[in-house]
Order: C-alpha cells, then sequence, then structure tokens
C-alpha cells in the first residue's frame, strides 16, 4: 500500500514538474556580473537557457546545500551517538565477564545481594 503511495506522490511530483517545464520555455540570458561590473573587468559571462532549467537548477542546488548544512549541523548529535553506542558496547563486555565469573562459582558478594541469593 505505501509503494502505491510513493508511486503516486512521484507521479504527482512529476507532472508538476512537467507543467511548470511547459509554462517556463523561454529563453531566459543568465549574466555572472551586471554590464558595469563586466566591462569594468573585461568579463562578460553570459548564458541562455529555458527558464524552466534556471528554476529546477536553483531548486536542485538548494536541495543540496540544505542537505550539506543539516549534516554538518548534525555533527555533534552522531558524534555523541557514536561515543554513547561504544559506551554500551563497552558496558555489555563487562557484564558479560561478570556473569561469565558468576557462572564459574565466583560469585561476587554483592551480585549474590542484588540476585537475593
Amino acid at each position: 500500500m505505501m509503494a502505491y503511495l510513493r508511486y503516486a506522490f512521484a507521479a504527482l511530483v512529476a507532472a508538476v514538474f512537467i507543467t511548470i517545464a511547459l509554462a517556463n520555455r523561454a529563453m531566459v540570458e543568465v549574466k555572472l556580473l551586471p554590464e558595469t561590473l563586466a566591462d569594468l573587468f573585461g568579463l562578460s559571462l553570459a548564458i541562455t537557457l529555458p527558464l524552466f532549467l534556471i528554476l529546477g537548477l536553483a531548486i536542485a542546488a538548494g536541495l543540496v546545500l540544505g542537505i550539506i548544512w543539516e549534516w554538518l549541523r548534525e555533527h555533534n548529535i552522531r558524534a555523541d551517538a557514536s561515543r554513547l553506542r561504544r559506551e554500551r558496547d563497552a558496558t555489555r563486555t563487562e557484564l558479560q565477564r561478570i556473569d561469565n565469573r558468576a557462572a564459574d562459582g565466583r560469585r561476587d558478594d554483592v551480585l549474590a545481594l542484588v540476585d537475593g541469593k
């Protein structure tokens, strides 16, 4: 059921993008610098692209920048989770070692009191 909803949503997004692309087919000139600065520096870099392509590239660039921003922002959270995972594993290993000692008959007095035996 969820797969069908996912496909339906993807089809809806594709239909919206296709509609926007068909409505914005006009060619637009994109310049790196305004004309006065371009004349001053001698750089007149300009490219002519369809408007829907510029919109799509802007959306894609925004998504990529947002993903990178979030990845950097969550670095501390991932580092803490990794540290806690290592501590958890060390604690489990220590508990396993204590349980193995108790099974050998070398029971700790404190553990015997806790277990009530």
